[in-house]
């Protein structure tokens, strides 16, 4: 294949995404260049946007499934061609990897998009190799794109104990649609959504969820207990970025159940700590994903058995991205955006 020498790329320049042409990246002989096929917004991308500490120049996006075009000298057993998603590297001997966790390890970690190397919302990526997981033939790019919103959300259950129904998930965006998904799939019923968009409800229960409640519109704490038959929720998941949430999933928990802030909430969220001791619930976060949790989503992808595409409501090019930014993302109407090249439609 031959490579072109400079490629379109959307750039965080004085506070707002720019389509700029950028020399394609140079790889050392350890390193893989991949063509971008299809690459998701995440909600990172947008917090990281709106914090205001966005280092210029920045390429963000890290939900990315690629075309290996081009492999150094050193790189062994990657195909060329092969198409492939992408994950942050670790090193396997610091504690955090050690103890399974090494989406925590800072020792020579690499990340696109969201560290110390440029992103995704490119026509060209550099990664390693050690950073990729192939796509199955069964799974078409917009789908392998998806797979690392599903393993977040797979994550999240994966850091409390096996859930048992009823289950509640705080928020119908795509983490939240996720985590609804893949319950459903591990067969844990019944599944509640709370969700202000009539929307996302809609799509909610599409997805699998046995009821959608508006947390505005209805009396809350009433249908928790018809609901649950009064015992309160075995686990619950906070996906709506949202710190009254917390106390809320406290007060409908059941006793001895679980909670897992599946979101990133930058704002103070205050309890009553009191309400923990008295339901003995378990109360933690989670972050990232693992290697395994992403092939886990593809390999179900692949049966059939998870389908992220009915998530999608934008699929745009490059030179889209700003406007759809201002327009769809910013205000709330889109649920996932996918950004394919020339490559993908061609």
């Amino acid at each position: 294949m031959l490579i072109p020498q400079e490629m379109k790329a959307a750039v965080w320049q004085k506070g707002e995404l720019r389509l700029t042409t950028l020399p394609v990246p140079e790889i050392e002989p350890d390193g893989v260049l991949l063509e971008v096929l299809s690459v998701g917004i995440c909600g990172t991308d947008h917090s990281m946007m709106k914090s205001g500490g966005l280092a210029e120049g920045t390429i963000l996006g890290h939900e990315v499934c690629g075309r290996v075009v081009a492999c150094g000298a050193k790189v062994r057993d990657v195909v060329l061609g092969s198409r492939v998603i992408v994950r942050p590297t670790f090193c396997g001997q610091c504690r955090d990897c050690r103890a399974g966790r090494p989406y925590f390890c800072q020792d020579g970690r690499r990340s696109i998009g969201i560290g110390d190397m440029p992103g995704a919302f490119a026509e060209y990526v550099k990664v390693y190799p050690d950073m990729l997981i192939p796509v199955p033939d069964d799974v078409d790019s917009r789908n392998a794109a998806l797979a690392e919103a599903f393993a977040a959300a797979l994550h999240g259950i994966n850091c409390i104990d096996a859930p048992e129904g009823p289950a509640l998930v705080m928020g119908g965006g795509p983490i939240g649609l996720a985590t609804v998904c893949l319950l459903r799939l591990m067969g844990v019923s019944p599944i509640v959504l709370s969700e202000p968009v009539e929307t996302k409800r809609k799509l909610g229960r599409e997805l699998g969820a046995d009821h959608a409640l508006d947390p505005f519109g209805e009396e809350m704490g009433r249908r928790v207990f018809e609901l649950t038959a009064g015992t309160g929720f075995a686990a619950i998941f906070e996906c709506a970025g949202v710190p009254d949430n917390i106390q809320k999933a406290l007060d409908w928990v059941a006793r001895g159940g679980d909670i897992c802030v599946v979101s990133m909430i930058f704002a103070p969220a205050p309890i009553v700590p009191m309400t923990l001791n008295f339901k003995e619930a378990r109360l933690t976060g989670c972050y990232s994903n693992t290697h395994a949790e992403n092939r886990q989503c593809l390999d179900w992808m692949a049966e059939g058995r998870l389908d992220g595409r009915p998530l999608i409501t934008d699929v745009i090019d490059l030179a889209q991205l700003p406007r759809v930014l201002r327009e769809r993302i910013d205000t709330g109407q889109a649920i996932k955006v996918i950004i394919e090249t020339g490559a993908a439609r061609g």
